[in-house]
C-alpha cells in the first residue's frame, strides 16, 4: 500500500521550497491510485489547482504522437522504415541521399537533424499576447520568416548541415516531430489531431486531453491553468499559450495529471486498459518494447527514454514550454503510470516523479534515480575534449572546455563549472555551488571530440 500521507508531505515540501505556483501529480496502478494537487492556477493565486486542472504537457506530447505512428504501423497503414520523402517530397537534408532518412529515424531522433532555431522562431512569430522579453525580441529579429508552415521549415532544414548520417547518432529534434506529425496526417487520411483523439484519448477515457495549437477548444473544458515564468527574479503570469503551427505533435497536447498517468499505465500494460486491449500491443512494442535495447543509461525509443534500474524498466520523458514543466513515466510491465505537471516554466520535475516511483517501489522518497554518477577515476584523455562547442537552438549556446591545474573546467554561456567524470566519455558540469548545470557526453572520432551531447542535443565543435 502507498503511504499517501508521507508522499503528500514530501511533494508539498518540494513545491513550497521551490515556490511553485501550481503542481498536480498522479499515480495510476491496477488496484491503487494517488492524487496530489498543490497551489493555484491563476495570477491572483486564488483558484486552486486540482487533479483535473489542464496544463501544457509540452514535449510529453511526443510519445503520444509516436504511438499514433506505431498504431498506424500495427494497422499496416504506415511503414516506419519508409523514406520521409515518400510522404514529404519537398524534404531533403544536405549531403544525404533523399531516401536515407526514414519515418523511424524521425521518431527516434536519429535522422541527423541538428539543433536549430525554427521552433523558437515559430513561437516568437506566431504567439499573441506574449510579453516582449529579450528572448522574444531576439527571435523576432533573427527569424527569416514566420516559420508558420511545414514548407518554410523544410526549406530551412534543406540548408542545415546534419550532425550525422541517418541512424548514426541521436540528437533530440523538435523539427523531426513536426515532420512526423505531417506524415501521420497522410498515413491516417485524417489530421493527427483527429487520429489521436479517436485512437488514444477516447479509448483510454482521457476526457480532458486534446491536441491543439492554441487553447480555443481546451478552454471549453474549463479548469485551464494560467502560465507562470520567473524572469529577472520576478514571477510573471499570462495566458499567452505558445502557438507554433508546424510543431503540432511535437509539443501541443494539453492534459491533466490524471489523464497522463492513465496513458502511461496503459503503456506499462502493453495497451491494456481496464481489462481491455485498447491500444494494439504491437504498437506499444514498437514504441518502447523489444525493438529497443535496454541499458542502465537512458536509450531513446520513440518519444520515451527507456532504462533499467535495479531490476525495473523505467520509461519516461519531460516537457518544457512557456508556463509548462512536466514529466511522466511508467514501470514497464508493472502496471503503473506516473505524471507530474507544473504551470511554471523551466522547472526540473525529476524529484517529484522519482518520489512517486519510490513510493511504489518501497524506497525512501528522496532516493535519486540519476543515471550520471561521478566515479573515483580520472579521465585519461582530457586533450581530446578541450575546445569550443556550439548548439543552435534559439539563441546559440556556447560550451567551452579547458584544463586548469590538471582539472577539466568549462563555461556554458558564461556560467563556470567543473567537470566530474562519470565513466566512458560522460561528465556532469557542476557549478561552484554544487548545482548540476548540464550532463555532457563527448563524441570522439580520430582522437578528437567532434561534438558533445549536451543534455539531449548535440553541440558541434566550433
Amino acid at each position: 500500500m502507498l503511504d499517501t500521507k508521507a508522499l503528500d508531505t514530501f511533494l508539498s515540501r518540494l513545491a513550497e521550497e521551490r515556490h511553485l505556483p501550481g503542481v498536480s501529480a498522479c499515480i495510476m496502478g491496477e488496484n491503487d491510485s494517488y492524487f496530489f494537487a498543490h497551489g493555484f492556477r491563476d495570477a491572483a493565486l486564488a483558484v486552486p489547482v486540482d487533479i483535473d486542472t489542464i496544463y501544457g504537457v509540452a514535449s510529453m506530447s511526443k510519445s503520444i504522437t509516436a504511438l499514433c505512428a506505431c498504431i498506424l504501423a500495427a494497422d499496416g497503414r504506415l511503414d516506419l522504415d519508409a523514406p520521409v520523402v515518400d510522404f514529404l517530397p519537398r524534404f531533403s537534408m544536405p549531403g544525404q541521399p533523399k531516401e536515407a532518412p526514414t519515418v523511424r529515424h524521425l521518431a527516434m531522433h536519429t535522422a541527423g537533424l541538428p539543433p536549430m532555431e525554427p521552433m523558437e522562431w515559430s513561437i516568437a512569430m506566431n504567439t499573441p499576447g506574449r510579453n516582449e522579453t529579450a528572448w522574444i525580441s531576439e527571435m523576432r529579429r533573427t527569424a527569416p520568416n514566420a516559420m508558420a508552415t511545414l514548407d518554410q521549415l523544410m526549406d530551412y532544414i534543406a540548408c542545415c548541415t546534419p550532425v550525422g548520417a541517418p541512424g548514426e547518432v541521436m540528437s533530440y529534434s523538435n523539427e523531426g516531430y513536426a515532420l512526423l506529425s505531417a506524415i501521420i496526417d497522410k498515413a491516417a487520411g485524417m489530421p493527427l489531431e483527429q487520429f489521436m483523439q479517436e485512437r488514444v484519448f477516447d479509448p483510454l477515457g482521457m476526457t480532458r486531453s486534446i491536441l491543439e495549437d492554441g487553447t480555443e477548444k481546451a478552454r471549453m473544458f474549463g479548469n485551464l491553468t494560467s502560465l507562470f515564468e520567473v524572469e529577472d527574479g520576478k514571477r510573471t503570469c499570462d495566458d499567452a499559450w505558445s502557438v507554433l503551427p508546424p510543431y503540432r505533435g511535437c509539443a501541443m497536447v494539453k492534459s491533466t495529471a490524471r489523464d497522463m498517468a492513465v496513458y502511461y499505465r496503459a503503456l506499462s500494460n502493453m495497451g491494456m486498459h481496464e481489462g481491455r486491449q485498447v491500444l494494439p500491443a504491437k504498437a506499444v512494442d514498437l514504441l518502447i518494447g523489444r525493438y529497443h535495447p535496454l541499458s542502465i543509461h537512458p536509450v531513446m525509443c520513440m518519444g520515451l527514454y527507456k532504462r533499467e534500474k535495479d531490476g525495473h524498466i523505467l520509461c519516461e520523458h519531460a516537457g518544457a514550454l512557456h508556463g509548462a514543466s512536466a514529466k511522466g513515466g511508467l514501470l514497464l510491465g508493472e502496471g503503473y503510470g506516473f505524471a507530474v505537471l507544473c504551470n511554471q516554466g523551466d522547472e526540473n520535475m525529476d524529484a517529484f516523479l522519482w518520489a512517486m516511483y519510490n513510493a511504489v517501489l518501497g524506497l525512501p522518497l528522496d532516493t535519486s534515480h540519476e543515471d550520471f554518477l561521478p566515479i573515483e577515476r580520472t579521465f585519461s584523455a582530457p586533450h581530446m575534449i578541450r575546445g569550443r562547442y556550439i548548439g543552435h537552438e534559439g539563441v546559440p549556446s556556447v560550451l567551452c572546455i579547458h584544463l586548469e591545474d590538471e582539472i577539466l573546467q568549462g563555461t556554458r554561456d558564461g556560467d563556470a563549472f567543473t567537470l566530474r567524470y562519470c565513466g566512458g566519455t560522460r561528465f556532469l558540469a557542476v557549478t561552484e555551488s554544487g548545482e548540476t548545470l548540464c550532463k555532457l557526453e563527448f563524441l570522439i572520432r580520430g582522437g578528437r571530440a567532434w561534438g558533445v551531447r549536451c543534455g539531449t542535443r548535440i553541440f558541434e565543435r566550433d
